[in-house]
C-alpha cells in the first residue's frame, strides 16, 4: 500500500529563554492512500503542530517528512506553496471564507492561483458546490449562509483542485450535532471516492466516524488504532432530530 505521507522521528522544539519545549517529540507515522484518520489529544498535546507540519504550514526542528515519497524538509517556501496548492485541501473550524465574495468566488480562488482558464474554473466550481449540496447557494454571500452551509463551501474549496489529501482542523467545532454529522457525511463520501482525510478533533463521537484514531499527549503519539464500531454518518442522521423538530 502506498504511503501519501511518511514522517519519521519528527521533532518540533521551541526555545523560551533558557528552556525548551518539545511540541512534537519523536513522532513517526505513515498515512496511506484512502485512509480516514482522526487525530485526537488535549490542548497542548501536539496535534495541531503535527497537522501544521503535514500541511507544509510549518517545518519540523528535525526529522524526516516524505510526501508521495519526496522529501519535504529541503523544499523552498515557493516549492512548499506549490505542494500545498496542488496536493492538499484545508478545512478549518472557522471556515476562513472571504466575507465580501460569494460562495462561488470563494471556491474559485484556488483555481485562479493555478492559472486555470475561466471556462474550466466555472465547471470545476459548480461541480464542487453541487457535490456538497449547495447547487442553489452558489451566489450567496457567507453571511447569507448557515454555519453548516459555510463549512460546505469550505469543503468545496478544499476539493475543487482534486487534492490527494484533506487536512481538517476541528471542522465540526462550531456546529450542532446534526449539522456536524451532515459535514461528516460529506467527508465519508469523499473518502469513499478515494480522498485521504486527516481530521483533528477533540470530540469522541466525531473521532468515531474515522477509520483510524491517533492520540497525542505531551508531544508524543500515545497510540494509533483502528476504529471499532465506526459511526456511519448516514445512519446517525436517521435518528437525530431535525432542527425544526426540536421543541424549545
Amino acid at each position: 500500500m502506498q504511503a501519501v505521507i511518511s514522517v519519521k522521528n519528527l521533532f518540533k522544539i521551541y526555545k523560551m529563554g533558557n528552556q525548551t519545549l518539545a511540541a512534537l517529540n519523536d513522532v513517526s507515522m505513515d498515512v496511506y492512500v484512502g485512509e480516514y484518520i482522526a487525530v485526537m489529544g488535549t490542548s497542548g498535546s501536539g496535534k495541531s503542530t503535527f497537522m501544521n507540519i503535514l500541511g507544509c504550514l510549518d517545518i519540523p526542528t528535525k526529522g524526516e517528512y516524505l510526501f508521495n515519497g519526496e522529501s519535504v524538509i529541503s523544499k523552498s517556501k515557493i516549492q512548499l506553496a506549490h505542494l500545498r496548492r496542488d496536493n492538499i485541501g484545508f478545512v478549518f473550524q472557522s471556515f476562513n471564507l472571504l466575507s465580501r465574495t460569494t460562495a462561488f468566488d470563494n471556491v474559485e480562488l484556488p483555481l485562479i492561483y493555478c492559472n486555470i482558464p475561466a471556462s474550466e474554473r466555472k465547471i470545476k466550481v459548480e461541480k464542487a458546490l453541487v457535490s456538497v449540496g449547495l447547487k442553489d447557494r452558489m451566489n450567496n454571500m457567507p453571511n447569507m449562509l448557515s454555519g453548516g452551509q459555510q463549512q460546505r463551501v469550505a469543503i468545496a474549496r478544499a476539493i475543487v483542485n482534486n487534492p490527494k489529501i484533506i487536512l481538517a482542523d476541528e471542522p465540526t467545532g462550531n456546529l450542532d450535532t446534526r449539522t456536524s454529522m451532515e459535514i461528516i457525511q460529506i467527508f465519508q463520501l469523499l473518502n469513499d471516492e478515494g480522498i485521504t482525510i486527516l481530521m483533528v478533533t477533540h470530540e469522541d463521537d466525531i473521532a468515531q466516524t474515522a477509520k483510524r484514531k491517533v492520540v497525542f499527549r505531551d508531544g508524543k503519539m500515545l497510540k494509533a488504532e483502528d476504529t471499532i464500531n465506526r459511526i456511519i454518518a448516514t445512519e446517525q442522521l436517521k435518528i437525530l432530530p431535525k432542527l425544526e423538530e426540536v421543541v424549545i
